[in-house]
């Protein structure tokens, strides 16, 4: 157990799986900035892995249901335009969404995404679960989305595991999942690639509004 949490923490240096002191929205800000997708309801589970290694950096789970969040355990990812309660990340729509994995992805990772449609239930479950969840310690991304995952029924197949890619290889063995990859090859520096995506939702939202 102890090579394991030492693993996840030093892949947490680089990837933002380390616990972070994000500002914690208030819940009129949450409520004015849900968005709920017409989509069927689904899970996307996002895995932040290593170009040159191939291990797992970074585990989060977008829940999409009566309204759509990230559970981004232990995460490094803000915007101005994103509330956060804990490790929830409220108000995702597609522009979020993007700004998100763009975030993650650059040259020195990738970030594998897997969706598989699931019930209105499983959504609303799930979405109870993350908002319950609390702040999650750092190294505990994969943990806590496993552990999140078990509980919603028709996952109970879930293993609890450390490790991301263990958890996305376990996922993507669900029928019904979606996987696709995402790229960039921009700088490997993470924070540039966050306050740059947080500077292009500022600017988005300043014309969604004019």
């Amino acid at each position: 157990m102890i090579r394991i949490l030492i693993a996840c923490l030093l892949a947490a240096t680089v990837a933002g799986c380390a616990g972070s002191q994000r500002p914690q929205a208030d819940q009129a800000e949450v409520v004015a900035r849900s968005y709920r997708d017409p989509g069927p309801s689904t899970l996307t589970l996002y895995t932040m892995i290593s170009t040159r290694t191939g291990s797992g950096a970074h585990t989060s789970l977008m829940i999409s249901g009566s309204e759509r969040v990230i559970f981004d355990p232990a995460g490094s990812f803000r915007a101005d335009v994103v509330p956060i309660k804990d490790d929830v990340l409220y108000g995702i729509t597609p522009n979020v969404e993007r700004a998100y994995r763009s975030s993650h992805a650059r040259e020195t990772h990738y970030a594998r995404i897997q969706t598989i449609q699931v019930s209105p239930q499983q959504a609303e479950i799930a979405l109870q679960l993350a908002k319950q969840s609390g702040p999650v310690a750092g190294a505990y991304c994969a943990n806590s989305t496993a552990s999140l995952l078990k509980q919603v029924p028709g996952f109970e197949q879930i293993n609890v595991t450390f490790f991301p890619v263990k958890l996305s290889e376990q996922f993507g063995q669900l029928p019904g999942v979606v996987t696709t990859e995402y790229r960039e090859n921009d700088d490997a520096d993470l924070q540039k690639g966050l306050a740059a995506n947080n500077a292009t939702l500022n600017q988005l939202e300043t014309v969604s509004t004019q």
